[in-house]
């Protein structure tokens, strides 16, 4: 799989956006905390470094050329 995600900075970025949304859980009450949930999303981009929406809009943070 190629890595779409390569900046640190965006990483990060990503991590902490996603436990902000993560919060909502605790945070909001009645069906509208599970919109908590899509912070799952940013996350799990963070961790494997390659995000859908970026390949589809053919977006490549990487400054290492892919072989």
């Amino acid at each position: 799989m190629l890595h779409n995600v390569c900046s640190t900075t965006e990483r990060v970025v990503r991590v902490i956006v996603g436990l902000a949304l993560l919060s909502l859980l605790v945070l909001l009450e009645g069906t509208a905390r599970y919109w908590g949930l899509l912070g799952l999303i940013p996350i799990a981009t963070a961790i494997f470094r390659y995000c859908p929406i970026s390949h589809l809009l053919n977006i490549d943070t990487c400054k290492i050329r892919h072989a």
